[in-house]
């Protein structure tokens, strides 16, 4: 073992993580994590470093070291709709994944997440169920921009809001008038607005066939209601200097779009999904409804251009949009199925899998899946392997090879798109402030706590 001087205050580390490969903000490199009794990193050191007196060591040899995913865009349904999905499934299933800290969408609970009482109901019901930590979104509705302040003060990392018709009638979409008004009132505290961008206009025009043909659905959301919506954002965020973060991209012909408006200083973000980087249209049978999502999953060429926007830093993150629902609402008829992809616990595998093909490193994915989505959301402790960080990863088999079993999957309804599917990295173990809280895909220790925006 090579020498290790320890510094001053750091005798009370209790957790020494080593590895071969370790995905730092520098890159990846042979180390050793020593973690404190706080549950956060002390220091990077030297991957021979003699652990101090009292420490656990845990080596892995050559399986890799990630920080734990930061999953911005989960669904949880709870209360209200918790037969869909639930706060100690959804939070199992994440741990298995190597998700240490998921951002709960207002929308599909009831109450939903739209004043600061329905927020407090909300942490009621996740408070004894988390198995990993959990922040929330609020939500922007017709009617409730005199709540947003309060919600803001309360702690939620931002506000959600629809431009067309979100799928419950507790939570319609903002017309024009009430987005630019949300818009003017969220800049005044320097909020984030984050919006699923679909044009309704353009939807009302395009061909509503219903059906078991993916084709006709695929028709029915055409790439031009992101494209108009994204540039009406890009407008409003101009004149109100609000910051917007465009949710679940699927139209590659809005990347343009982006790329500009950030070249012009705009305080624009976006992110896609593992179902868009690792589906294509061409490739879902017809009547096969676990693959409809809203937007929809594109064409191959549309997803070459989205790996494309991953690259060039125009696509920030990579978060699951996991929309849960029970078994029988996704019928086989594509006009009337419920609309969500469930892939929480399989995102990390998924991703690497299309990007280790496309020549992509651990670091990129970590940078999508971690990094990024903690700093949309202001978690200045997690994201990332430093010292100071919380001591939150995930430890991957890449070479390791699995084929996704439904029954194997924590989330409620085991209903998913990947189902059949053989993909590249097995999460070995999941650890959430030095406590491993999964290991091979099994949830063990439950020590999840509720997370707020870190004021400014």
């Amino acid at each position: 073992m090579g020498a290790h001087t320890w510094e001053a205050g750091l005798s009370d580390v209790r957790l020494v993580l080593r590895s071969r490969r370790v995905i730092t903000p520098d890159g990846e490199r042979p180390a050793s994590i020593a973690v404190g009794g706080d549950g956060r990193i002390t220091e990077i050191l030297p991957h021979d470093a003699e652990p101090p007196g009292g420490a656990t060591l845990e080596d892995v040899g050559d399986d890799v070291v990630l920080p734990g995913l930061v999953d911005t865009h989960v669904h949880v349904n709870d209360p209200g709709r918790s037969a869909w999905e639930g706060f100690w499934t959804a939070t199992r299933a994440a741990a298995a994944g190597g998700i240490t800290t998921l951002v709960d969408m207002p929308l599909n609970s009831l109450p939903p997440t739209t004043t600061a009482p329905h927020l407090a109901t909300k942490r009621e019901v996740a408070r004894p169920k988390a198995h990993i930590d959990v922040g929330f979104w609020g939500g922007a509705i017709p009617g409730n921009t005199g709540e947003l302040r309060a919600l803001h003060e309360a702690g939620v990392f931002g506000f959600k809001c629809f431009l067309s018709p979100s799928g419950v009638e507790e939570f319609p979409e903002l017309d024009p008038a009430g987005l630019a008004e949300a818009m003017a009132e969220i800049a005044s505290f320097d909020g984030l607005l984050i919006v699923h961008a679909e044009d309704p206009g353009r939807l009302a025009s395009a061909p509503q066939k219903g059906g078991p043909a993916y084709a006709d659905f695929l028709a029915s959301r055409p790439r031009s209601a992101e494209n108009d919506a994204i540039a009406r954002l890009i407008e409003l965020s101009a004149a109100h200097g609000t910051r917007v973060h465009v949710l679940h991209v699927s139209s590659a012909d809005a990347l343009p779009l982006m790329t500009k408006a950030r070249a012009e200083g705009l305080p624009l973000t976006a992110e896609t999904c593992p179902h868009f980087l690792t589906l294509t249209a061409e490739e879902v049978p017809d009547g096969a409804t676990e693959f409809k999502c809203c937007p929809p999953i594109r064409e191959k060429e549309n997803q070459d251009a989205l790996w494309q926007g991953l690259a060039d830093g125009t696509l920030d993150c990579v978060v699951s949009d996991h929309s849960p629902c029970t078994t029988d609402l996704k019928t086989p008829d594509f006009g009337t199925a419920w609309g969500g992809i469930s892939s929480l616990q399989l995102g990390l595998p998924a991703v690497w899998t299309e990007a280790r093909r496309r020549g992509f490193a651990l670091t990129d994915v970590a940078r999508w899946m971690s990094t990024a989505p903690a700093r949309l959301v202001g978690l200045e402790t997690k994201g990332a392997i430093a010292p100071g960080r919380d001591a939150d990863f995930a430890v991957l088999a890449p070479d390791q090879t699995f084929t996704v079993d439904p029954a194997r999957l924590h989330h409620r309804n085991q209903v998913t798109a990947y189902a059949g599917k053989t993909l590249h990295g097995v999460v070995r173990a999941t650890w959430l402030r030095g406590r491993r809280i999964a290991v091979h895909g099994e949830p063990t220790q439950q020590t999840g706590r509720l997370i707020e925006r870190q004021a400014a």
